[in-house]
């Protein structure tokens, strides 16, 4: 199993948020992906959205508090993108090249992950099998992400790294981790 811990970096951080952190692993066991993130700090200026009773696909997670994941075939141009809301809602999208041909991964209906609120952390835990679409034997690069709303209805990007003039987690060279 490959496990790789990372820490995520905020980009141009609104000071409501400066005490924020987000840390976790990522692990791929044959075609098996296993990621955690923790959301660590005073979370009571971050707006999380409240459990949801019925669990769905749903669009446009990115704009509440989200944890996302983007996951690519090395040296091919096509990548998924993965949202997974606190509320429980999530999405999974295939996307041709960057930015280009978005359309929902129909090989996964269900996506069933964790959330954990504590006093001072937020704690999320997913585990999918990627070989619905991905074949096992095929080397990944992953980008590690995360959108934090603020009370004040700030939104922030937290990425592993960010590598252009405005935060854009599609950017393929920012898909840093190797599985």
């Amino acid at each position: 199993m490959n496990e790789q811990n990372f820490s995520l970096q905020p980009f141009n951080l609104t000071s409501s948020l400066s005490d924020l952190k987000i840390t976790g692993s990522i692990a791929r066991n044959g075609k098996k992906l296993t990621i955690y993130y923790a959301l660590l700090g005073n979370l009571t200026k971050v707006e999380i959205p409240t459990a949801a009773e019925l669990l769905k696909r749903k669009y446009d997670l990115w704009e509440e508090t989200c944890f996302e994941f983007f996951v690519g075939i090395k040296n091919y141009p096509d990548y998924w993108e993965f949202n997974l809301s606190p509320a429980g809602h999530w999405n999974v999208f295939h996307l041709e090249n960057y930015r280009q041909g978005l359309q929902e991964e129909m090989a996964v209906t269900s996506l069933p992950f964790s959330v954990e609120q504590k006093s001072d952390a937020l704690l999320v835990t997913l585990e999918v099998d990627l070989n619905k679409f991905i074949p096992a034997e095929q080397s990944l690069e992953v980008g590690i992400t995360s959108v934090i709303k603020s009370k004040e209805g700030n939104l922030s990007y937290w990425a592993l790294t960010h590598c252009g003039e405005e935060a854009d987690f599609h950017r393929r060279e920012s898909f840093i981790v190797e599985l």
